[in-house]
């Protein structure tokens, strides 16, 4: 059915007032919604990250010590897998495709072998506070409990 004006005989177009403000609820209800869903899924997203970064460091590492037959110390750190230390025989890098990343939450990894945790380096990203701890989105995430 069209909508004639009865004054000159053109057709009306446009949305009404209320139809603006129907949609406009429509669209302040989803983002109620979702957002707050989609929030928590970003901090999980990010602890997913950190733990397969982790593990490719590990793995890059595992790499290097088969090479060198040791891990590289706390001083030469994980840049070791992308820089050739001084004084270490058989170095066959770079065993990272890229420079070291930060961590998910703009952080740097932490690195530190020998280590307190066995015969294996430990790799920290200190979560979303960056300190030591936390609970929830400031947790630690560690290399020995990310496999």
């Amino acid at each position: 059915m069209k909508n004639w004006n009865r004054r000159n005989g053109r057709r009306r177009a446009g949305i009404t007032l209320i139809e603006m403000m129907v949609v406009v609820t429509i669209i302040a209800l989803f983002s109620a919604l979702v957002i707050p869903r989609m929030i928590g899924r970003a901090d999980a997203a990010r602890v997913t990250a950190a733990r397969t970064q982790i593990n490719g460091f590990m793995t890059a590492l595992g790499a290097y010590k088969l090479d060198t037959g040791q891990y590289p110390t706390t001083e030469m750190g994980l840049n070791a897998l992308r820089t050739r230390p001084q004084n270490v025989n058989m170095w066959q890098g770079p065993y990272l495709p890229q420079e070291i990343p930060m961590d998910p939450w703009g952080n740097p990894y932490l690195y530190k072998y020998p280590s307190e945790q066995g015969d294996e380096p430990e790799i920290v990203s200190l979560g979303g506070d960056g300190q030591p701890g936390g609970d929830g989105n400031n947790a630690d995430v560690v290399s020995w409990k990310s496999r």
